[in-house]
């Protein structure tokens, strides 16, 4: 492919997010529903300091519910990584049996 056009599209492609990406402006995490003018819904400090407490206390009393990251689920962390490791790693290994035999293969190496 011809390096000027592959420059001139990387950079059609940069700035075209760029331009795209003030559009989704990220908000800190406020408390409530904010309404037009900037204020504060009826959600306040005491209440979301009283919701953390519950959640304490709820996980204090029950150990066994664990963090709520399932590492070893197949949606979970390990899972998935075993998962996808499994898939590219057939893709990888058909690959690589594939390469060892055709036509490009080099002469005298099987």
């Amino acid at each position: 492919m011809n390096t000027k056009i592959l420059l001139a599209a990387s950079l059609v492609a940069v700035f075209t997010m760029g331009f795209y990406a003030e559009d989704a402006v990220v908000f800190a995490q406020y408390m409530g529903n904010v309404g037009s003018e900037g204020e504060t819904g009826s959600y306040t400090l005491e209440e979301a300091l009283e919701i953390q407490r519950r959640r304490i206390e709820a996980a204090e009393a029950n150990p066994a519910s664990g963090s709520g990251t399932p590492y070893l689920d197949a949606s979970g962390v390990v899972g998935a990584s075993v998962i996808a490791g499994a898939v590219f790693g057939g893709i990888a290994g058909a690959f690589f049996i594939r390469g060892r035999s055709g036509k490009y293969a080099a002469m005298g190496r099987g």
